[in-house]
């Protein structure tokens, strides 16, 4: 197997890592593109990279090619981690694209759950009710900026919290 195969097989597995992180959202119409599910691929599919390499390391016999792959996940894997945790990359749109799969999240799970206690049960419809109006308002929020871009802060707004 060549160092060709193993980079395709890497690049495939993140792409459907990606795709994947997306079936567990409530109706279809609630998944947009998340550059924070981007980044988690990202990060997942440099970690299958490091380990997979160095349980075939005895299939791969350069060394500074098995080296570089090492050396490069370990790049991507802090890259994208960074961009995970720092959100660096996200704007207000990317940010509310990337929120309604999470909500959707929250809407399958608290509506498919087999909850006996009935105050468990209204806390879980309430979650639902809740997350999806808050879906709405996104979708109509990520329309209108989309239609025409307002300045970055408006005023009456409460300050960014750190």
């Amino acid at each position: 197997m060549g160092y060709g195969r193993f980079a395709a097989m890497i690049a495939t597995s993140t792409i459907v890592m990606f795709g994947l992180m997306y079936l567990n959202t409530w109706a279809v119409e609630h998944v947009f593109f998340s550059q924070t599910r981007l980044w988690m691929a990202l990060l997942m599919g440099a970690t299958m990279a490091f380990i997979m390499m160095l349980f075939m390391l005895g299939m791969y016999p350069n060394r500074r090619a098995n080296g570089a792959i090492l050396a490069a996940s370990l790049l991507v894997f802090g890259g994208s981690l960074w961009l995970v945790r720092s959100q660096a990359t996200v704007g207000q749109v990317a940010w509310m694209k990337a929120m309604i799969p999470h909500h959707s999240i929250a809407v399958l799970t608290s509506a498919r759950a087999t909850l006996q206690d009935q105050r468990v049960r209204h806390l879980a419809d309430q979650i639902i009710a809740t997350q999806l109006r808050e879906i709405a308002e996104m979708r109509a929020l990520v329309a209108e900026i989309e239609r025409s871009p307002s300045p970055a802060s408006a005023p009456g707004l409460p300050p960014r919290m750190p």
